[in-house]
Parts: C-alpha cells; structure tokens; sequence
C-alpha cells in the first residue's frame, strides 16, 4: 500500500480537480485524500488564511495515519510548503508543482488585479472562469476541475494571504525529500532556481508540453512522477521505521 497521498489543489478550485490522478493512483492500491481549503469546494464560505489552510492539510494528514506525502499545485503547493516547514514530521515527502515564483507584492498584482476587475462582474467572474477552463483544458479535465465549483470569491483573499509568505525560508525548514515540478510552459518558473537552491533533498522536474495546470495538461504523467515519489517515500518510511524498531503503522 506504501505512504498515504494527500492532494492539495489549486487557487478557486477544489479536490476535485485531482480527479484523474485519484482514480491512476487508487487503481494502483494507494491511499489518496484530497481535502478542500478554506473557502474552496465544500468549504466555500468559510475565511481562508493561510493558518486555517495549513491547518486542513494537516488534518487530512492525521486523517489518514498521521504522515503523509504531500502534493500541491499552484496554491496548493504554497500551502503544502507552509505545511511541511510548520510539522515537517507529519510530511513523509513534499511534491510542490506549479509554484516556484516567490509570491512577493509586485508578484501578486499579476493575479490581483484581474480578482478585483473580475468582482465587479455582476457573477464576479464565474462564468468568464468556466469558460476558460472549457477552453483550454481537454479530456476531461475541464469537468474534474469545474466539478466542485469555482470559489472565485476566494481569490482576493487568497492573493493576500499568500503574498505575505516568507516561503523560501518555509522550503528550507523542512528537510525531507521534495520534488519541484512544474511545467515546461508554465511562466511562473521564475525562481525556480532559489526555489531548489532552497531545499534540503530537493529535486527539480520540468514536464514537457505543460503549463501551469500541469497535473491537468499531463495527467497520466504527473501521476507517475507521484507514484515514483510515494515509492521513494515508502521505502525511506520503512528504512526509519526499522531503524526505531517500528512496525509500519506505528509511526
């Protein structure tokens, strides 16, 4: 069965967009959670901070045993960091995508301005959102993301909660195995460079013909790369657990 997997998902989305990832990985006999954040899918409504995401992470983690790999894209890979810098115990391995541009003030303005224009559409955006996601995703993709609905009310407060952290710093308090992936087209790559230098175990993956959603643009390949992750995860988790005299469950 090897490590749990815990999938983190994307700014205005849900878990449901890791629904072709799920269904790869449980028909291999995994164990997959995928929790909502705050304000998000079935949490939509609720304040979003960064505390109260890294706190939802957590909780699948303890969900499902009490340590995890852990996989976010986008914003789920900010918060994913935040998480394994904050209970770096609880997060058997890291895998962050689609997030290695720092998200500085002058960063943010590249997602805040269009949240704020978009407000004030009489549906602050949903349908211009949907539409694009119809556009430019294939296979359904589109569905697995629109499947939980789009929390556009949620991006200004997510810009604003996310801009302020210190995530380099995050990065590097954690010192297990990270994987950085992101795609070969996504134009968010720009420090990806000080994201690695960053990392204690780090690993830098760039996967062709992708861009920012690359989990969406190649599902059945970034499955792999998590799959080959949580084995690599799996085996180190038995390696420390024997070197405690633990059995696997134990922890």
């Amino acid at each position: 069965m090897g490590v749990p997997i815990v999938l983190v998902h994307g700014l205005r989305v849900s878990g449901s967009m890791w629904r072709p990832q799920v269904e790869l990985l449980e028909d291999e006999g995994r164990v997959v959670v995928v929790p909502d954040l705050p304000g998000h899918g079935s949490r939509r409504g609720e304040e979003f901070s960064l505390g109260t995401a890294v706190d939802a992470v957590l909780g699948a983690i303890d969900a499902v045993g009490g340590r995890a790999l852990l996989v976010g894209l986008s914003l789920g890979g900010f918060v994913s960091i935040a998480a394994a810098g904050a209970a770096p115990g609880r997060v058997a391995g890291l895998v962050a995508a689609s997030c290695t541009a720092k998200p500085a003030q002058l960063l943010a303005q590249v997602y805040r301005i269009p949240a704020v224009l978009m407000d004030r559409l009489p549906d602050r955006g949903a349908a211009v959102n949907e539409r694009f996601h119809r556009l430019t995703l294939r296979d359904g993709a589109a569905e697995a993301v629109l499947g939980g609905g789009l929390a556009v009310e949620a991006a200004t407060a997510v810009i604003d909660a996310v801009s302020e952290m210190d995530v380099l710093a995050a990065l590097a308090a954690y010192e297990g195995p990270v994987w950085l992936i992101n795609g070969a087209r996504d134009h968010f790559r720009i420090h990806e460079k000080q994201f690695f230098d960053a990392c204690v175990d780090g690993r830098l993956v760039n996967v062709p013909r992708a861009g920012h959603m690359v989990s969406l643009d190649q599902p059945v390949n970034f499955a792999r790369i998590v799959a080959d992750a949580a084995d690599v995860v799996s085996v180190r988790e038995r390696a420390r657990l024997e070197g405690r005299g633990l059995e696997p469950g134990e922890g």
